[in-house]
């Protein structure tokens, strides 16, 4: 069937999401709070069809709730009735609502649909009679003979202080993962069925794109689903990438969290074997064949080092290589003006994170963010609480989130931090090597090269590498990557073609950071030696002798690699 033929993909049949597990948490907590006849009850979530099908499902069932419980609705457009059924159009003010509610004669439960914007804000009052009514509907509910509760369902959390010794609020999940893999399923099976979609999944490839929507509502993840379904009609494993357009949402609304789109490749990564190495082997660890073999799911990564040695990009790369979303928290924009608003931002970064889990969360140069947290001096002990949250999180966090935190002044962090238990690991990355010059060497030429073909015909040989890897004996990847750019720049004002002096000549005006911060580097080395894993393995860095680019010496930094092998 040619392709203006297919037949148009369509959401999950009638019915949205299978039910619930019994009694998870919230039906759970709803049961026990309806049986215990708690008179006012407030939900937060913006997935009503979901959360009234659970209300009903529980209070309708007389084996959880006896005796069970009618429930009535209002809303603002449909009014008061019960569920199901059409309102009055008298009862869709919600002053008549509540004189209904209180007229009920049977065992019922009240869900009040979008209650909020009668209930104020912390700028704008409420309406006082309004709350009048709600008071007066509590107290005949709770002295009532007959059982009957009061339910409010809004995306706004905010009450007013009038109410906030009445209300118990009630968490309501967002969808688990299996619910979210038999949305998948259904909507497979239905778009299958009517030859709108072909599947080209593998062993894995559902349970991956039911795990990229993990942290989305119902209707999120029914949406993009079905973006991945419809832009070919095919629905294959890299359809991953259309879930994550979905969460992008998510993370923007959260306002202290960036979601970096990244295309590096750990093979675009020069050298780093052992490092690359331990996240090759921990791809997928958050897959229920991981859970089934016993396996958690790994916490995260401190990587400290030489600055401009690739400890940024290979967090880039990493979360390329996973399949997964790359979270920047920046620590600048944790930090508010008002008091409170410090910490509330971390919590909503950490709960933001772990909505869309799984996923990777990337703090970059971690310690200019943390190293005051320990003590909080000078900010009334903001710095410290705000460390302390981030810290309990760490250690007590179940969600996916990996975290891959790097450092330029490992020594500025408090202790507290580099135990083990808040990272499954801490890397050291050096200097690079003779061979992993060559290989970032190789990369940057052959991409530059190619982007530019009017660069000339400049053969990038294993001799012409090996001149140019002796001339940087010292050098960061970025200083090289920088040499290569500048040595562009140059034939770009000259003669157009770029030739071995070029880079040659490039390479004799810079001086690396090895030269400028050669004792900083030594002491780096020699607090890694014992407390990181060298992200190099050790048969790479065996006979590592330094030089002196560009004709200044390095005498200081004439000594053994710092980092410890991985074992084993």
């Amino acid at each position: 069937m040619s392709a203006p033929d297919r037949p148009s993909v369509t959401h999950a049949p009638a019915g949205g999401l299978p039910p619930a597990e019994p009694l998870d948490a919230f039906a759970a907590e709803l049961r026990r709070l309806v049986r215990a006849r708690f008179p006012l009850l407030a939900v937060q979530t913006a997935e009503e069809s979901r959360v009234l099908a659970e209300i009903a499902r529980v209070l309708g069932d007389r084996t959880l709730v006896f005796p069970p419980r009618q429930v009535h609705t209002w809303s603002t457009s449909q009014g008061f009735a019960a569920l199901g059924r059409p309102g009055h159009p008298d009862t869709r003010p919600p002053h008549a609502a509540l004189a209904a509610a209180g007229t009920l004669s049977a065992p019922s439960a009240v869900v009040m649909l979008d209650l909020h914007p009668w209930l104020g804000s912390p700028n704008t009052p409420p309406d006082t009679q309004l709350v009048r009514l709600l008071k007066d509907t509590v107290r005949t509910y709770r002295e009532g003979s007959v059982p009957r509760t009061l339910i409010l369902v809004s995306p706004v959390g905010y009450l007013p202080p009038e109410l906030e010794s009445l209300v118990t609020t009630v968490e309501f999940p967002l969808p688990t993962a299996s619910q979210i893999r038999g949305l998948l399923d259904r909507m497979i099976e239905h778009n299958v069925g009517t030859g709108a979609l072909t599947v080209d999944l593998g062993p894995q490839g559902a349970e991956r794109l039911a795990e990229a929507a993990r942290g989305l509502t119902a209707a999120e993840a029914e949406n993009a689903f079905a973006r991945a379904m419809v832009d070919d009609g095919r629905l294959t494993d890299d359809d991953v990438g259309q879930v994550w357009q979905e969460k992008r949402q998510i993370v923007a609304r959260s306002g202290v969290l960036d979601v970096v789109r990244s295309t590096v490749r750990l093979s675009d990564v020069g050298g780093l074997g052992t490092l690359k190495t331990w996240l090759t082997k921990r791809n997928g660890a958050w897959l229920d064949d991981a859970r089934a073999y016993g396996l958690p799911a790994p916490k995260g990564v401190l990587v400290t080092g030489v600055p401009g040695c690739g400890k940024s990009l290979t967090a880039k790369a990493m979360a390329s290589a996973w399949s997964l979303p790359l979270l920047r928290l920046d620590i600048g924009r944790v930090f508010g003006g008002l008091v409170g608003a410090s910490e509330a931002n971390m919590r909503t970064a950490l709960r933001t994170a772990e909505a869309v889990a799984p996923c990777v969360l990337w703090i970059d140069e971690i310690e200019k963010g943390f190293a005051a947290g320990a003590s909080g001096s000078g900010d009334s002990g903001t710095s410290a609480r705000v460390f302390g949250t981030f810290l309990t999180w760490m250690q007590e966090k179940t969600a996916p989130v990996f975290v891959m935190a790097t450092a330029n002044q490992i020594g500025l962090l408090p202790p507290e931090m580099l135990r083990k238990g808040r990272f499954d690991e801490i890397f050291f990355i050096d200097l690079p090597t003779d061979a992993e010059r060559t290989v970032i060497f190789r990369l940057h030429l052959t991409a530059r090269l190619a982007a530019g073909p009017a660069l000339g015909a400049l053969t990038v040989t294993d001799d012409l590498l090996a001149r140019l890897v002796a001339a940087t004996e010292g050098f960061s990847g970025a200083e090289i990557e920088q040499v290569v750019i500048a040595a562009c720049f140059d034939a770009f004002a000259g003669r157009r073609e770029l030739t071995e002096v070029d880079l040659l000549t490039e390479i004799e005006r810079t001086v690396p950071l090895s030269v400028t911060q050669a004792e900083q580097i030594a002491a780096l080395r020699a607090w890694a030696d014992v407390r990181a894993v060298a992200a190099t393995a050790a048969e790479d860095r065996a006979g590592y002798v330094t030089g002196e680019p560009g004709g200044a010496p390095q005498a200081d930094l004439v000594q053994a690699r710092g980092g410890r092998a991985m074992p084993g």
